[in-house]
């Protein structure tokens, strides 16, 4: 099974692997938009270089759990958008996100860009 990077809201609000029970929670003091970018990029890196427990997360455990590509690139940038991300920031990890998911892929890879120019270039009109 292929893993992604996904967010979690809750008790402990952070990046967390699909995969497995791998956390990195947001420090309590961060705050503005430079820190949670660094914050965003290195929670990228050690999720790259974490391996996946044995015990999978309760995500994966439950079958009917939808995985994370049903949805679009708007949705999942309007998230980050509710969450205080201004939309070109919120782009920009949506873009890194779909990176590590399928930056294997050009074809997809170049259809998030397209959908991301679009995205922005709606959000500029007004029309979101």
């Amino acid at each position: 099974m292929e893993r992604s990077l996904i967010w979690l809201e809750g008790e402990e609000n952070g990046w967390s692997c699909s995969n497995c029970r791998w956390r990195y929670p947001v420090p309590t003091l961060l705050s503005g938009e430079e820190a949670m970018g660094a914050y965003d990029r290195l929670a990228a890196a050690k999720f790259r270089d974490h391996k996946c427990e044995a015990e999978p997360s309760f995500a994966v455990a439950k079958k009917d759990a939808k995985p994370p590509t049903d949805n679009t690139f708007a949705d999942r940038a309007q998230v980050l958008i509710k969450r205080g991300y201004k939309p070109k920031v919120a782009v920009d990890l949506v873009l890194q996100e779909i990176e590590m998911e399928f930056g294997h892929k050009p074809k997809l890879m170049e259809k998030a860009r397209t959908d991301a120019e679009d995205f922005l270039r709606r959000v500029s009109k007004g029309l979101i």
